[in-house]
């Protein structure tokens, strides 16, 4: 008689937990291998994501400023060497400066467009 009391009680008990622990598994999201994501550590990725993110976006905006004020200065001395050379007189330092602008310039086009 005892243990069919005990059996009642388990039944009873398992009839409330399992349709609540069913219940508590479906508002949490799945991962693909069926494990269950709690909504603070998928939370926290996010969050960590963004922050890397932005942190990225920064230093790419840092190291255009820093490229592009380098190709201002490059550019002004082109000019100066160019001042001073005739039309017969083509220097080779000014075809150097002007490969350096044009690598320079095509590495800040690249910075703009972003990680792809």
């Amino acid at each position: 008689m005892r243990a069919k009391q005990v059996a009642w009680s388990l039944s009873l008990c398992l009839l409330f937990v399992i349709p609540s622990y069913a219940q508590e598994r479906q508002g949490l999201p799945q991962r693909i291998d069926g494990s269950v994501a709690s909504p603070d550590v998928d939370g926290s990725r996010d969050r960590i994501a963004r922050d890397m993110a932005k942190k990225a976006n920064l230093e790419r905006q840092a190291a255009l400023r820093a490229d592009t004020d380098k190709l201002v200065k490059l550019a002004g001395e082109l000019k100066a060497y160019v001042d001073k050379s005739n039309e017969n007189v083509l220097s080779v330092e000014v075809l150097r400066k002007a490969e350096e602008i044009e690598k320079l310039a095509h590495s800040v086009k690249d910075k703009m467009k972003g990680p792809n």
